[in-house]
């Protein structure tokens, strides 16, 4: 069965490669590296289609090393123990890793050691995040180097060095189509070959037009996979948009997360935006948000759209408070930086000489309840974006007070 376009044309060198510059222009660290006959182990991350694998092939050929290819979903401990040996007879192998983010520890506590010795030099690509998916002790032994999305002219660039290649003869295509190729292809060289092949084979006079492009495909590539940084950028964003007010960005976000069905991302993301980004400014919104996610757990798709709809809108446009994150993180900074004295003798376990609040008038009385060397510290700082928390600002300042006259 006869190659795909996209793996045919497969850069050969670095110097064949399609876009990321600031790795591989004149100058830069992995074009150096080559250029030195040094490579260390590296991880090269970044969304699909953008040449992860064609860098990491066309660095073991400009080299002209030895090397290994290995998927981490498909190939099994046989293979890696068969690559180990072969590292061994010849003092050294580069091994390329495929969704190295999935690599199980049974394979990472293989490959550990290898790394550790030199025996295996590591190229690794992923699509994930490694600071999030990549077992820490790997990540450490590497570098770690990302590579951008392609822009639309680096895209035109590969389709045009496409159209020469042998396999599409006597092509017709005008600027206009591959313009038009490059803006639905998401950023994605692999897809917009794809594209330019499959519009060339079913075209019965070599001619492509737009018109005819849009005969297979005019819905642009949506890069969202919900286990991947495609994903994550969206969140981030979505809980961004939050944040800032923008009610009709916040919108715009929840769509793509609605469309491509991560419902738990959505519930999850949700709750965090509920207490970090709006917390004490409005109080009711969780209560709010909790009923919007029964009811869209209750419908299901579509319907669930409307829930979810009706409580970004209501989130985006609340007044807004992290004093609650502040708060609680700056408590936190004391007790890891060892600000821990002992508990109050009259609040520990044996409580002597406790004072009992509710046995005093408004259910308050005067005592120390900090340790010892932080008495005195102030943690909660209320804001004034609502009046609930002007409130509880009121109240804070009142005790504050008694606190103050007591001394």
């Amino acid at each position: 069965m006869d190659k795909p376009l996209a793996l045919k044309l497969a850069p050969k060198s670095i110097d064949d490669v399609i876009g990321q510059k600031h790795l591989l222009g004149k100058g830069k660290i992995l074009r150096n590296l080559v250029e030195n006959k040094k490579l260390p182990s590296i991880i090269l991350y970044g969304r699909p289609g953008i040449g992860k694998t064609s860098i990491a092939n066309a660095i073991v050929n400009d080299l002209e090393v030895r090397f290994r290819s290995f998927n981490a979903v498909i190939n099994n401990k046989h293979d890696f123990d068969v690559i180990v040996e072969e590292a061994k007879m010849y003092d050294g192998i580069v091994l390329i890793i495929d969704e190295i983010h999935r690599l199980n520890k049974d394979k990472q506590d293989l490959l550990l050691p290898q790394l550790e010795s030199g025996l295996i030099t590591l190229i690794g690509m992923t699509t994930s995040n490694p600071y999030h998916k990549i077992n820490p002790a790997i990540r450490s032994r590497c570098h770690l180097f990302e590579l951008l999305p392609l822009t639309e002219d680096e895209i035109i660039e590969g389709l045009k060095k496409a159209c020469k290649y042998p396999d599409l003869k006597g092509i017709k295509i005008d600027n206009d189509a591959l313009k038009y190729i490059a803006a639905i292809s998401g950023n994605d060289l692999r897809y917009a070959y794809n594209l330019l092949e499959v519009s060339f084979f079913s075209s019965s006079t070599k001619e492509i037009s737009i018109d005819h492009i849009k005969e297979i495909n005019n819905k642009p590539a949506f890069f969202h996979d919900k286990n991947e940084d495609g994903h994550y950028d969206v969140l981030s964003a979505f809980q961004k948009s939050i944040r800032g007010s923008d009610v009709n960005a916040s919108l715009h976000y929840l769509a793509r997360l609605l469309e491509a069905g991560d419902l738990d991302s959505i519930y999850r993301r949700l709750s965090v935006i509920c207490y970090e980004d709006i917390g004490l400014a409005n109080p009711a919104i969780g209560p709010r948000l909790k009923a919007s996610i029964d009811a869209s757990e209750l419908v299901g798709f579509p319907e669930c759209i409307i829930p979810l709809g009706e409580i970004v809108i209501e989130m985006a446009l609340s007044p807004k408070s992290n004093s609650a994150v502040e708060a609680i993180n700056a408590a936190l900074a004391d007790v890891r930086t060892g600000r821990c004295d002992k508990v109050p003798p009259h609040i520990n376990s044996t409580a002597f000489g406790y004072l009992y609040p509710h046995d005093f008038p408004d259910d308050f009385v005067v005592q120390e309840y900090l340790p010892e060397n932080l008495r005195g510290k102030n943690y909660y700082n209320p804001k004034e974006t609502s009046q609930y928390e002007r409130q509880l600002k009121q109240i804070k300042e009142h005790i504050d007070k008694l606190y103050s006259n007591k001394k």
